[in-house]
Parts: structure tokens; C-alpha cells; sequence
């Protein structure tokens, strides 16, 4: 009889676990498109400003003023898609190829510090591209259904 109700017990609490699990996991999925969204918002400021920062680096990478801009107008565009549920998997490719670059200009050209800053727009870049490819993989799907779209037309 105890085993019975154990049973059931564990039958009625699996659903409630489940349903925390999945409102953990958008909340997890909204937070990082947000924080990605937010932290891209927050750095348009410095580039569409010509902050001195901004114009030592586009000018280090030899992109100054043309790639400020355009990098500046790209991420405006992948921070709005992000926000945009319909269109967040989008949103998080171009914000995922723009940190690629960001962070590969870093390794490269820059250094991980620049002018003093301890670290903090390398750390800035890796945060968006963390987020990033976590709402890219919850979208996972989509991505599939493009590509195999795209073989098809192809074929």
C-alpha cells in the first residue's frame, strides 16, 4: 500500500516539475536575449558618439569611421531582433558574428585590456556571444527548417 501512494505521489509531482523546468528555462531564454539586447543598446551610445575609446579602436582595426558606424547600425539591428520573439533567432546570429568579430579583434589586434578599461568590453563581447548562442540553440529548430529549406531550393 505505501509503494501505491509513493507511485502516485511521484506520478502527480512530475508534471510540477516539468512545468517549473520549462518557466525556468524561458526565463533563462528571455534574460539572456535581454542582457544580449541590453548590453548591444548600451555600447551604441560610445559609437554613434565618436567616444574617444570607440574612435582608439575602430581606428587600431582600420575601420574608423565607416566600421564604427556600420558595427554600431548592426548591432542596433540584431538588439531589436533579439527583443522580438518572432525574430530573435535571427537577431542572434548577427549578434553572435558581430562578437566573433569583436572578440577576435581583441585576440588579435587589440589585447583583452584596452586603453586602461581592465578587460571590460572583451568581457562585454563574450557576455552577448554567451547569450547569444544560448537563444540561438533554443532555436535550434528554426535554424534546421531554414537549412533544409535552403538544400531543397538548391536540389
Amino acid at each position: 500500500m505505501a509503494d501505491s501512494v509513493l507511485l502516485i505521489i511521484r506520478l502527480l509531482w512530475l508534471p510540477i516539475r516539468l512545468i517549473t523546468m520549462k518557466a525556468i528555462l524561458t526565463i533563462l531564454y528571455w534574460g539572456a536575449r535581454l542582457l544580449a539586447a541590453i548590453i548591444l543598446l548600451q555600447t551604441l551610445f560610445f559609437k554613434f558618439t565618436a567616444s574617444p575609446e570607440s574612435v582608439y579602436i575602430f581606428t587600431k582595426v582600420g575601420m574608423e569611421p565607416w566600421g564604427r558606424i556600420l558595427v554600431g547600425l548592426l548591432e542596433l539591428v540584431a538588439a531589436v531582433m533579439l527583443i522580438i520573439p518572432r525574430s530573435a533567432w535571427m537577431g542572434a546570429i548577427l549578434a553572435l558574428g558581430l562578437m566573433a568579430g569583436a572578440i577576435g579583434m581583441h585576440l588579435t589586434l587589440l589585447g583583452i585590456e584596452v586603453q586602461g578599461d581592465g578587460g571590460y568590453l572583451f568581457f562585454l563581447a563574450l557576455i552577448v556571444a554567451i547569450c547569444s548562442a544560448y537563444a540561438l540553440t533554443r532555436n535550434m529548430d528554426k535554424l534546421t527548417a531554414i537549412v533544409s529549406l535552403v538544400r531543397q531550393k538548391i536540389s
